[in-house]
């Protein structure tokens, strides 16, 4: 091989690399970098697209209605002893936090126990927590079809003095502006994780 082979070669290799990497850097360029989120990435599960609800006032809601918000939704029921209490004081909290972008997150609160949370008692324990908090109900096959599609999981659970209580899953679900689930966020994730993920939502 002679020394003019080689050196022409090795002038193409280099060529070829720094093609490649000017590509890679129009290409970043090109778009925003990917949102990092403190929860769990769940971008692309289009989960919540079956949910079709009726609100503490009566009108039937589905996640087309918040279109431009980042929503976050929450399974979870009145008579709650301590997770749901707490998980709402937690996004009272990131609402304060976010202060006037709180206007463009909507928090949801969609009940597992539709037999004893009728639309007034919704309403009243929700916007204690916070006025802008909504309560979502509805017939047992439409509560049942809204957590399939999100994937959540409620069930009675009997207690000993012949009531029930509800077992149901304890996590947050951050959707964005166009309705697209984005963040799965457990409910110990706390209210500085919960209020980063919520804001690089409301940048998209």
């Amino acid at each position: 091989m002679s020394v003019f082979s080689a050196s022409r070669r090795l002038g193409l290799r280099i060529a070829a690399a720094t093609a490649v990497t000017v590509l890679t850097a129009a290409l970043a360029a090109c778009g925003d970098a990917a949102p990092t989120f403190k929860g769990s990435d769940i971008s692309g599960t289009q989960l919540g697209r079956g949910m079709e609800l009726t609100d503490t006032d009566g009108k039937t809601r589905q996640l087309s209605d918040f279109a431009g918000k980042v929503v976050v939704v929450f399974f979870g029921f009145t008579q709650c002893p301590d997770v749901c209490p707490t998980s709402l004081a937690e996004l009272t909290e990131v609402m304060k936090k976010l202060g006037p972008d709180a206007d463009r997150v909507q928090v949801l609160l969609i009940t597992v126990d539709p037999e004893r949370d009728t639309q007034e008692v919704l309403k009243q324990y929700v916007t204690a927590f916070d006025p802008r908090f909504l309560g979502l109900t509805g017939t047992p096959d439409q509560i049942k079809k809204a957590a399939a599609s999100f994937k959540a999981y409620y069930a009675k659970a009997p207690t000993k003095d012949g009531n029930y209580t509800m077992d149901h899953t304890a996590a947050f679900y951050l959707l964005d502006g166009k309705g697209e689930s984005r963040v799965l966020a457990n409910n110990t994730l706390g209210v500085d994780a919960l209020t980063h993920d919520i804001k690089e939502l409301l940048k998209g």
